[in-house]
């Protein structure tokens, strides 16, 4: 694999660890199956391109990107908290309605963003942008991480956290679970909206189909983060969903270059589901050989017969 390849493998791989991280924040912390990152993701590639065309500061059209898609997740939690709709169904059919909604932004299905400035075009005259693109792309990333560490450890993150384990509870403290979800679900596809946007910047164009499979992608990244840097500590939860998502696309960046196994970039969403089903299936085996290796020092037999009633001849 090239020295391009793999740089660019790390570029990618950090701008996915956004997903990533609105990915941890849905399905681990909220407990919320969210599928609206399928939408938001294309959305902040599409408000990002969009504005910056238009000839808006691209610093100001990330952040335009950020709101938007926060709004997708916003219109998620409203349905499923006010309207009551299965949280699985709600985000689908929030997903569903932001592709028609991305095709309007953009007025046409993708738009170029050749030769316009982008927040990576004043760093990239420092430099060999083979280079320096990742490392801005990985400062903005470890401030989003820091922002999530200190928000999860603070008094609300607390709330946050306890909406996901028991709600119940929380609410019988007096405090608004409804309210968790909203912001959480803001929160988590405001990163994917910037995601998106970087994703944009960083290719030279937004697509409306560049979001499918993107919560697939974050799953792994969490999956695998996890399952290779356990820990309960919320800096080594969120380090490692990052970690992950820099792995997977190294990992994938590594199979297609070489053609290891035949493998072609067609072949990327099986490459996907092949990884995200061995680290699911990687902690159960180890559990199993960490049982067997106890029972075997313990000398503790596999099967073991059933007593015999006090009562009983033997």
């Amino acid at each position: 694999m090239s020295a391009f390849a793999f740089f660019g493998a790390i570029e990618i791989g950090l701008i996915y660890g956004l997903v990533a991280l609105g990915v941890y924040l849905t399905f681990r912390v909220l407990d919320f199956p969210d599928l609206t990152v399928d939408g938001s993701f294309p959305m902040g590639a599409a408000v990002a391109a969009t504005a910056i065309v238009a000839g808006i500061n691209p610093w100001v059209a990330t952040l335009m990107a950020i709101v938007a898609g926060a709004a997708t997740g916003w219109i998620t939690a409203f349905l499923a908290i006010r309207c009551g709709i299965l949280h699985l169904l709600a985000s689908i059919l929030t997903m569903i309605a932001a592709f028609s909604i991305n095709i309007r932004i953009m007025g046409r299905p993708n738009m170029a963003l050749l030769g316009e400035s982008t927040i990576l075009t004043p760093f990239e005259s420092l430099g060999d942008p083979t280079y320096i693109r990742p490392i801005v792309v990985g400062i903005l990333v470890l401030i989003s991480a820091v922002f999530v560490i200190r928000l999860l450890n603070s008094d609300f993150g607390l709330g946050l956290r306890a909406t996901g384990v028991n709600a119940r509870m929380v609410s019988a403290q007096g405090a608004s679970t409804g309210f968790y979800t909203y912001f959480g679900l803001a929160l988590s596809n405001g990163f994917v909206g910037f995601s998106g946007a970087l994703f944009a910047q960083t290719n030279s164009f937004a697509d409306v189909t560049s979001g499918v499979g993107t919560i697939v992608v974050g799953l792994a990244a969490v999956i695998l983060g996890q399952t290779i840097i356990p820990g309960r500590k919320i800096w080594v939860a969120v380090c490692a969903v990052i970690i992950g998502s820099v792995l997977y696309r190294l990992a994938v960046a590594f199979a297609l270059s070489t053609g290891m196994f035949g493998l072609q970039a067609s072949d990327l969403n099986l490459v996907t589901a092949v990884l995200v089903a061995i680290a699911l299936i990687a902690p159960r085996i180890k559990g199993k050989l960490r049982v067997k290796k106890f029972n075997a020092s313990a000398n503790v037999p596999a099967t073991q017969t059933k007593p015999t009633k006090s009562g009983d001849v033997s």
